[in-house]
């Protein structure tokens, strides 16, 4: 049995924000795939639960009116890999949540819910942070808008003030236009598990197609928060389309990062990863793009 002291559902955002001012010390419940167990495991051991799962307005993928992709907090993975807005602008994004757990929790756990627990594994946070996402906030104050690299803050921790909620994850037109991406999750077992690192890129490229333009890579489990890698980008940047310039980015990528050692892998091996990772996701990136390499 799960130790809950009192749920309240919220009939839409709006609502939601209202009981989480009455019960500032209230946890979102979404998919329930994290709260759950961590009221199982004790460490919310009596709490009181605010759920989302009626705020319909929070659930699914669009076009706003600036072109921005515009994905509800509530969408399952799913629906995400599921949604032809995302297969034809950003399938990677796809691709990325499909790597999580299994069909069970894919079909009941959020998107949302993945980047608000703030961990550093989050199969999304690193193709997100590629993509520049920008986060929709709602709190008492009215809705602020957030780049999502200003969302992480620590380990574990976010930028949502107490009585604020995600209400949309935006990608900016200019950020997936003539985009092409991968991801690569490296974990020990091919499901079912936490990725021991996780690399995303994407690039933009001439329209002769022998250049970049413009390259994005993020990592997740590099760091106590999914980062960018701004010397990588910086050396593909402008540079030819072609193996040397992978291998550069991909080498200058480790000056950005600071993966920590833990049970499931040494500092020195995620390093390894991060550079082999980088490759493969450029790599696979330029040949979406129609480069052969």
């Amino acid at each position: 049995m799960y130790d809950i002291e009192e749920l309240f559902e919220a009939e839409n955002a709006v609502h939601a924000v209202e009981l989480l001012r009455e019960h500032p010390e209230a946890r979102i419940i979404a998919g329930g795939s994290d709260v759950l167990i961590e009221i199982r495991d004790g460490k919310l051991a009596g709490c009181t639960l605010v759920s989302i799962q009626k705020c319909d307005e929070l659930r699914g993928v669009s076009i706003d009116d600036t072109g921005a992709i515009r994905i509800g907090p509530l969408t399952s993975f799913s629906h995400i890999t599921a949604n032809p807005v995302i297969q034809k602008l950003i399938p990677v994004l796809g691709e990325a949540v499909d790597t999580i757990g299994g069909p069970q929790l894919r079909n009941i756990g959020t998107i949302g819910g993945n980047v608000c627990n703030g961990v550093t594994s989050a199969d999304s946070a690193s193709t997100l942070t590629a993509w520049e996402a920008v986060m929709e906030y709602l709190g008492p104050n009215g809705t602020r808008l957030l780049p999502i690299k200003e969302h992480y803050i620590s380990a574990g921790k976010t930028a949502l003030a107490p009585g604020e909620m995600l209400t949309a994850i935006l990608i900016p037109k200019e950020s997936y236009e003539n985009c092409f991406g991968n991801y690569i999750k490296y974990a020990m077992r091919n499901a079912l598990d936490i990725a021991t690192l996780g690399c995303s890129a994407n690039v933009r490229l001439s329209k002769d197609k022998k250049t970049i333009e413009r390259l994005r890579l993020a990592y997740g489990v590099a760091g106590p928060v999914p980062m960018r890698a701004p010397s990588a980008e910086q050396t593909a940047a402008g540079k030819a389309a072609n193996a040397e310039t992978i291998a550069a980015a991909a080498k200058a990528a480790l000056g950005d990062l600071n993966p920590r050692t833990s049970w499931r892998a040494s500092k020195e091996f995620r390093l390894q990863l991060a550079e082999e990772l980088a490759k493969r996701t450029i790599t696979e990136s330029l040949k979406r793009a129609g480069v052969l390499i």
